[in-house]
């Protein structure tokens, strides 16, 4: 992860971002995400003008600097072998502006399956694939903490296995 940020970190124009970009990624994808400076408003303006002028900013942004970013995607993806996908934060809005919908396959027993047919049913879902998409959605908003929590134990997993005799 250290060698993409760092690529990205130094890949992407100076002036794009306030300070280097998050990069995360997993095997498919590399979803790189910046910060914008927020839009100076008048000191009376209101929450709406607020919200207007993030999206706007986030909207700009990602229009005056789409040619720049697909070439800098297109190196990074025949260096690291995955596809980048883009997104930027402006105030405490977010907008990902390209991300891979990945198939993710599993096997569900009937009780999981009529999980999935409820939210079907009830209109929350348009198909399975979209209710277990909903379904991991909701985990990841309710367990935030407890996924971070997992999420450092599998790297100090890596860090001691990295650590560990080698074979000859």
């Amino acid at each position: 992860m250290e060698e993409l940020s760092g690529w990205f970190a130094g890949r992407i124009p100076a002036d794009w971002f306030e300070g280097a970009p998050t990069v995360t990624a997993d095997r498919e994808e590399i979803y790189v995400v910046g910060t914008l400076a927020e839009p100076e408003l008048p000191a009376d303006a209101g929450e709406e003008a607020r919200e207007a002028a993030l999206a706007a900013r986030i909207s700009g942004f990602r229009e005056d600097t789409r040619r720049s970013r697909m070439r800098i995607a297109d190196e990074a993806q025949r260096r690291f072998g995955r596809k980048v996908s883009w997104g930027a934060s402006c105030g405490d809005l977010t907008a990902a502006f390209t991300t891979l919908s990945v198939p993710a396959m599993t096997r569900l027993r009937m009780e999981e399956r009529r999980v999935l047919d409820t939210l079907i049913e009830a209109g929350v879902a348009r198909s399975r694939s979209h209710a277990l998409a909903w379904c991991v959605r909701l985990v990841a908003e309710r367990q935030d903490d407890w996924l971070k929590d997992l999420r450092g134990a599998l790297e100090k997993v890596r860090e001691v296995r990295s650590g560990g005799p080698t074979t000859g």
